[in-house]
């Protein structure tokens, strides 16, 4: 039988993977990203009362007008983004967001650079839209992206690059002189980035985000990808959003008419109106930020060296630096089985010379959840070395 190659020797992802073995009795999953809570309790109201008193047929295909408006409000307020209703799209997560972005720019032929690791959506999404991924790779401790590295893999086919800033898996973010310098070789070499910001607000330490779009020469040629999965931790909901200029939202609108079409319309009210409650999303990220800095202290006071992190709901552990002579895949696999707690490694991210020393752990789950996490990890690890 001929089936899409793309896809027929695929295997299943390293999420799906690692949360299968997770799943018999009694094992902990910090693999999988997402919050042990059943979310804001306000916005699970706020999608029940739609449910009971709006229209639960077809919405609009670019989204409900208060949704866009919301997301428009919530960027100008929050990252000083100047965006009308009509350059946010409304899309069923921020993977169909990617997935319509990529369909919209990326032809046969076409090269689109991408940071390893890289979300392993990416690769995969460019291929079925005829396109060719190309890796930059980037490297613990500080995943830092080198300008040099990035010229050498452009060629006259580039089209396009994703950024995924702030990082998943690695919990870093891009510094002020990247941006500006990733945001000048798209200018120089005319590409359009797409960018992957879904963690925008689940930065840490005081830190404001920063949108590629909003550097110079970017607005007409960077495509923004939100979540609100990410920014209230209702991973389920799968409501996701494109910001754009015009004249690309009304393309990558028409990628997304073949995907999903429309989503769900309570939940897009409820995103709505969560959008409008900073107070809200600002303890929605505290809980995550004290959550982080528990998990951190826990690995320290255990002898795991973990790596720095500033976002997101991840925090990587160097294995070599932990005292751990495992690789990345095997420490995992073993892990799960034999010390009971899941976990991500992050070589799989990576098509062509993965980093295979470190694994990833999320840290948005209960304290006493983390903490029974890392006494398995490191009686496992002790285990080890006798």
């Amino acid at each position: 039988m001929n089936l899409n190659p793309i896809y027929a020797g695929m295997g299943v992802t390293i999420f799906e993977h690692m949360s299968a073995l997770c799943r018999e009795g009694g094992r902990i999953n910090l693999g999988q990203g997402f919050p042990d809570d059943a979310g804001p309790p306000e916005l699970i109201e706020a999608a029940a009362r739609a449910l009971r008193t709006r229209s639960n047929q077809y919405p609009p295909s670019p989204g409900v007008p208060e949704l866009r408006d919301a997301v428009a409000a919530y960027y100008a307020r929050n990252q000083g983004l100047a965006l009308a209703r009509e350059q946010v799209l409304v899309t069923s997560g921020a993977t169909e967001a990617i997935a319509a972005a990529i369909l919209a720019v990326v032809g046969t032929g076409d090269e689109v650079l991408l940071f390893a690791p890289a979300y392993d959506a990416y690769a995969p999404m460019v291929r079925r839209a005829g396109g060719v991924p190309v890796f930059v790779p980037l490297y613990p401790p500080v995943w830092a992206y080198d300008e040099a590295a990035i010229i050498a893999a452009i060629t006259p086919r580039t089209r396009a690059l994703i950024l995924n800033d702030p990082l998943n898996p690695t919990g870093t973010v891009a510094s002020a002189d990247d941006l500006a310098m990733i945001a000048r070789l798209c200018v120089a070499h005319d590409l359009i980035a797409i960018c992957d910001e879904v963690w925008e607000a689940v930065r840490f330490d005081g830190a404001v985000h920063r949108s590629l779009l909003a550097e110079p020469g970017m607005a007409e040629r960077a495509i923004k990808v939100g979540s609100a999965g990410k920014i209230f931790g209702l991973t389920g909901w799968k409501i996701g959003w494109l910001c754009a200029a015009p004249e690309l939202t009304r393309v990558l609108a028409r990628a997304h008419q073949f995907l999903t079409f429309t989503t769900p319309p309570a939940l897009q009210y409820a995103v709505a109106e969560g959008l409008a409650q900073d107070v809200l999303i600002e303890t929605q990220r505290a809980g995550w930020e004290e959550t982080r800095a528990h998990l951190g202290g826990l690995l320290a006071r255990t002898g795991f060296a973990a790596l720095p992190n500033a976002a997101t709901w991840f925090t990587c552990i160097d294995l070599p630096g932990s005292g751990i002579a495992l690789g990345d895949a095997a420490f995992a696999d073993r892990a799960v089985i034999e010390a009971g707690v899941a976990s991500i490694p992050i070589s799989p991210f990576y098509e062509t010379d993965p980093v295979t020393t470190v694994v990833r752990l999320c840290h948005c789950k209960a304290k006493a959840v983390l903490a029974e996490a890392v006494t398995r990890l490191a009686r496992f690890r002790d285990s080890l070395a006798a």
